[in-house]
């Protein structure tokens, strides 16, 4: 039985519909694994507080094996990847506000008003809090 021009077309956008539905659960899922990475580093940073002088070394866990570095060279490594992982979920979250806004396109929904704002950033803060103050 072959499928009449009207039900392909359903089923082409039902595809789409699913396939874009699909891609903004990944990107959720992304964001929320590396939101755990940000937070298992963060919880490494706060250990290694302690009243260890910088030159000592500690282990850390690459993979399946421990090795000792300084206690100053596991703080910069951290603090790198806790950076690196910041611009990666500011990435992915930009990257997801776009798909959200196709996929409510594609159903046919109305824009989501004040999804694209962005916060403000310190200078702007200072700049408000000046003229707030006057």
């Amino acid at each position: 039985m072959k499928m009449d021009a009207v039900s392909q077309r359903v089923m082409k956008y039902l595809t789409e519909v699913e396939e874009g539905a699909e891609d903004i659960l990944t990107a959720k899922q992304q964001i929320v694994d590396l939101d755990t990475r940000r937070n298992r580093n963060r919880e490494a940073l706060n250990a290694l507080k302690t009243g260890m002088s910088d030159s000592e070394k500690v282990k850390v866990c690459f993979g399946n094996m421990f090795i000792k570095f300084p206690k100053s060279m596991t703080r910069q490594m951290i603090q790198r990847d806790q950076e690196q992982l910041e611009k990666e979920i500011n990435n992915i979250r930009e990257g997801l506000k776009a798909k959200v806004s196709c996929l409510n396109e594609m159903q046919g929904q109305p824009e989501l008003r004040g999804y694209n704002l962005s916060p403000l950033s310190s200078d702007e803060i200072k700049a408000m809090n000046i003229l707030l103050k006057r």
